[in-house]
């Protein structure tokens, strides 16, 4: 079932993880949009306008302990998001992303992917993009590969 932007939906089997900020705006039903076991809802710290959120519906904290069709679903639901966005916002661009673990920068122990509305002109130099995470290796245009 796909819900769109706006519609809420509440799961009574839910249980979640208490604490959890993702778990409990689920429990609550404010979601934006909905594809099978994911959901999509504004990042509460956006980076740009549209700045989205796309998490399982099931508590787990490791993307790579995901079933196949809560992964298929996750990138599903970031498609179809980045495509409503490009219709209703404008967005020239996106980056998705998501952070695995706590080395990678992962905050909040719920997967979750970001997908990042880019604008012409929103920063000086897009070039690289989440290639900035390491700014010593980012600007790898002009240098050989190997």
């Amino acid at each position: 079932m796909t819900e769109h932007a706006g519609t809420e939906h509440k799961d009574p089997d839910l249980t979640g993880a208490e604490g959890c900020p993702f778990c409990e705006r689920i429990r609550g039903g404010a979601v934006s949009w909905s594809e099978g076991t994911a959901v999509a809802f504004p990042d509460g710290f956006p980076l740009t306008e549209g700045h989205t959120l796309v998490v399982p519906r099931r508590h787990e904290a490791d993307l790579l302990a995901l079933s196949g069709e809560e992964a298929a679903d996750l990138w599903t639901l970031a498609r179809r998001v980045c495509v409503e966005l490009q219709a209703t916002l404008g967005a020239d661009g996106f980056n998705v992303g998501v952070n695995v673990g706590t080395a990678a920068g992962q905050t909040v122990p719920h997967v979750h992917l970001h997908v990042i509305p880019r604008y012409e002109g929103d920063c000086d130099d897009p070039r690289g993009g989440v290639r900035w995470i390491v700014p010593s290796k980012a600007r790898y245009w002009g240098r050989d590969a190997g």
